[in-house]
């Protein structure tokens, strides 16, 4: 992989029920709407709530007479990591981002997009249940006894990506996780999985950022395919919805995703008609 190759965006954990799914839709949709060409391959052939969701949206503009940004996505179906590299490359062909979206699972596939990706997300609720997949707490002082095996499979995944030489062109692998439904805790269980994440933070080099914590909306967005960027499509929106727009686009600043230069020139553009 090249730096002229589509910057891999990975939204992986584990354990199920942490927002991959919705957190990946909505940033592909976001980085759509910047001008920045995107593809998604979603590795969960069970669910496949990404490509669903695609599904739903490209239905939408259908009926609607619209056009909606958003991600050209496939499911991967294939047996062996030759079949999925070659899906991505066809798939990432001129594209600016490739994402894929992983089963909630211990999964061979996903394991290898995760020490591949450029941008690795890791979404998870503010528990210590969620927090288990990337390392272990005293239950007395839930200070930070160990990594788990996911975390040392990251970490030693960027090792080996930082000893890239400058002729492999390689990326540093940025890994982000998410906490997502945090107004869903207490004040001190919160507290304290602050402390946990910046103490593991320190030992594996993660950065962290606030997610999404009004999930219901975006679940009642799921059947038509929309996303709170859609303005115009969504008719009276109220306080909820607004509150849940401004955490979309505060979490896509903050993954520093990298904007292709013709974003700017749409940004211009748009500004000069205004």
């Amino acid at each position: 992989m090249t730096a002229s190759s589509p910057h891999r965006i990975v939204f992986a954990n584990e354990k199920g029920g942490t927002g991959k799914s919705t957190t990946a839709v909505h940033v592909a949709v976001a980085l759509a709407y910047q001008g920045a060409r995107v593809a998604a391959i979603d590795l969960d052939t069970r669910q496949r709530t990404t490509h669903r969701y695609c599904e739903n949206r490209a239905e939408t503009a259908q009926r609607r007479g619209i056009s909606l940004p958003g991600p050209v996505c496939e499911v991967f179906r294939g047996e062996s990591l030759e079949e999925l590299e070659e899906q991505a490359a066809r798939l990432g062909e001129g594209m600016d981002f490739i994402m894929y979206d992983t089963p909630g699972r211990d999964d061979p596939f996903a394991r290898h997009v995760a020490t591949e990706a450029d941008t690795l997300v890791t979404p998870m609720n503010d528990s210590f249940v969620d927090f288990d997949l990337i390392g272990q707490v005293d239950a007395e002082s839930f200070k930070v006894r160990r990594l788990s095996f996911y975390a040392e499979l990251i970490w030693e995944a960027r090792i080996k990506r930082s000893r890239a030489t400058i002729e492999d062109q390689r990326r540093e692998m940025d890994w982000v996780v998410v906490r997502n439904r945090t107004g869903y805790t207490d004040a001190r269980n919160q507290r304290r999985i602050d402390e946990a994440l910046t103490e593991l933070s320190k030992r594996v080099g993660f950065r962290v950022s606030h997610g999404l914590s009004e999930r219901v909306i975006y679940r009642e967005l799921f059947p038509s395919g929309l996303t709170l960027l859609d303005k115009g499509h969504l008719g009276e929106l109220g306080t909820s919805h607004l509150v849940a727009r401004q955490e979309l686009r505060s979490l896509v600043a903050n993954l520093k995703l990298p904007v292709p230069e013709r974003r700017e020139e749409l940004d211009l553009q748009a500004s000069e008609a205004a």
